[in-house]
């Protein structure tokens, strides 16, 4: 019987079916497949580097030499997530990291981490005359101009995530900046970015964290999307009760669909909980809700009784997810959730 060799392959293989092939391989397979030959490198290099997601520093920094030192892999690459958070990164190498993202041109998402010392510092000028389109940004970096300059050129971007420091910096976009941008994400932001961001802009997504003093202005900003805000995740620094914060949501967007809220300064009991109804009563089109606290633990019982009385008080709710973690649903008149299946 005549032995198959890679070369009687090729034409039996076509090179799309190769390329199916090795992306069900982990990255530690596809290594070896590089040095294999010729057809079977071009093709694993294409799956290797299209969407690169480093753990670590040191793994973020091999992988930017590699780039620089070769455009036959930059050429590939879609999608990339560096993180240098436990680095301080030297000028020289930010300079490298500079010609990295300027061989990118078919990059789409991008998330970049600095350390808490990077973040402090201006950094965007790594994103100086690079070619790339994205639909997808996230970064640490601090929001300042020249972060805003640099999403100016990025008209393609849906969605953004800033979790940066920004208080103490200058962050104006352009008005044409960002045109068709759906989706932001924010933890450290202060209302002027939040303003800055959402204002003519068709957001229908938003995630942000609410610090004392700041919570009027922040929800202020919301109205400014030019579509209507629809999803609405809320991580609560302030410490006020639930009770008083649903009703300034509610005030300004009745007609959300979708609302996590996620409380970290106050507690919860099973009393607190079914006295939010009369909070919710005043969402229209609220179908999912999610609330996260600590607090006094409630029984599996008593998340049913929960989500039956929001039910009552907000008859478009489809879903709920307590404390516990269940994730409960309406079936016909009841209210079930999958431990009730098992069971």
């Amino acid at each position: 019987m005549e032995r198959l060799t890679f070369r009687s392959m090729s034409p039996i293989l076509p090179v799309e079916t190769l390329e199916l092939v090795f992306s069900h391989l982990e990255r530690h397979e596809l290594i070896p497949v590089l040095s294999s030959n010729s057809l079977f490198h071009n093709t694993a290099s294409r799956v290797l580097y299209r969407t690169i997601t480093e753990t670590t520093s040191v793994r973020a920094v091999q992988l930017v030499k590699i780039l620089a030192s070769n455009d036959a892999y930059s050429r590939h690459v879609r999608s990339i997530d560096l993180d240098f958070a436990n680095n301080t990164l030297t000028t020289n190498f930010l300079h490298l990291l500079h010609r990295v993202l300027q061989r990118l041109n078919s990059l789409t998402t991008l998330i970049l981490d600095f350390s808490s010392t990077d973040n402090s510092a201006d950094v965007a000028w790594i994103f100086e005359k690079c070619s790339f389109s994205l639909t997808s940004f996230t970064s640490s970096m601090r929001c300042d101009r020249s972060l805003a300059r640099f999403l100016a050129t990025q008209p393609r971007i849906v969605e953004l995530s800033l979790r940066g420091i920004n208080s103490v910096y200058d962050f104006e976009l352009e008005p044409e900046a960002l045109p068709i941008l759906e989706h932001f994400r924010t933890v450290m932001s202060c209302p002027n970015v939040i303003r800055e961001v959402l204002r003519g802009r068709p957001v229908q997504s938003v995630s942000i964290s609410l610090h004392s003093g700041d919570v009027n202005a922040s929800l202020d900003n919301l109205l400014l999307s030019s579509a209507g805000i629809k999803r609405l995740t809320v991580m609560s620094f302030e410490g006020e009760p639930p009770a008083k914060l649903l009703p300034l949501i509610a005030d300004r967007l009745p007609q959300l669909e979708a609302f996590h809220l996620v409380v970290l300064m106050t507690t919860y009991t099973q009393e607190i909980l079914l006295e939010l109804g009369a909070s919710l009563a005043q969402f229209k089109a609220l179908k999912y809700l999610t609330f996260m606290a600590a607090g006094v633990p409630t029984s599996f019982s008593d998340e049913r009784s929960i989500a039956e009385a929001w039910s009552k008080a907000c008859p478009t709710l489809q879903t709920v997810i307590l404390p516990k973690g269940l994730v409960w649903f309406r079936t016909d008149e009841n209210w079930a959730c999958l431990r009730d299946s098992e069971e």
